[in-house]
């Protein structure tokens, strides 16, 4: 399945590449297990399945937020499992931008500083790059603003922007259409992809909207034994 706009060339080597992944809750019960997957620059890849399935704890162990039991995950020639919990934190946020379905905003900062955060963490000042990406997001001249006096639209929006301000080369996005109207969450997901062309980022969405899933270039189902393929294609990409 693709967007008609682009796909990542098959010869591209994964940005994103998973092996054999499994994960288990404290108890013991299997989330999920022998998961492969594989995901090109400029490529976006829809991650559907049942409630409780998983899905969200993959998307935590694609960006090192949690571990697993077995298996590998590597972003470009880093080894997550190698990295100590600190390196993680460095390795995020120099590369991964995750947007979730609820906003996360803090709400002592307006909307620009709650953008900039990520520009922060990595010791860059740029309030130029700020600004547009709250004019590509269509919040311009609302930077100033708290996030109590936005719109559950609009603070999506600003979610979005700082998951994108640092130019992240692995989009994570759990369920970011899940609180919006059609209309809002349809310029969510332009925006969003328009990000995964346009800078050659890998992204990975969960999600139970199927409108939001067909925009994707593959769609795969997550299940108890591992993952496949909704459209034809394949997990490995």
């Amino acid at each position: 399945m693709t967007t008609g706009v682009h796909t990542a060339p098959s010869a591209a080597p994964p940005l994103l590449q998973v092996r054999g992944l499994a994960r288990h809750y404290g108890t013991g019960t299997p989330a999920f297990r022998d998961v492969d997957l594989a995901v090109r620059p400029g490529e976006f890849v829809a991650i559907v399945g049942e409630s409780g399935v998983g899905k969200s704890t993959l998307l935590n162990c694609l960006a090192g937020l949690d571990d697993w039991q077995a298996g590998s995950v590597h972003h470009g020639a880093t080894d997550l499992g190698a990295l100590g919990e600190t390196q993680r934190a460095r390795w995020r946020r120099a590369h991964v931008g995750f947007v979730f379905q609820a906003f996360h905003v803090l709400p002592h900062l307006d909307v620009a500083q709650n953008v900039a955060l990520p520009l922060m963490l990595l010791g860059r000042k740029e309030p130029v790059r700020v600004e547009r990406m709250l004019e590509a997001v269509g919040l311009e001249g609302l930077g100033a603003r708290l996030p109590q006096q936005l719109s559950g639209g609009q603070l999506q929006r600003v979610a979005i922007a700082r998951a994108l301000v640092h130019g992240p080369s692995l989009l994570l996005a759990d369920e970011p259409t899940g609180n919006l109207d059609p209309a809002t969450a349809g310029r969510v997901m332009d925006l969003l992809v328009a990000q995964t062309r346009d800078h050659g980022a890998a992204m990975v969405l969960v999600t139970h909207s199927q409108a939001a899933a067909q925009r994707a270039d593959r769609m795969l189902r997550l299940t108890a034994d591992g993952m496949r393929s909704e459209d034809g294609g394949t997990p490995a990409g």
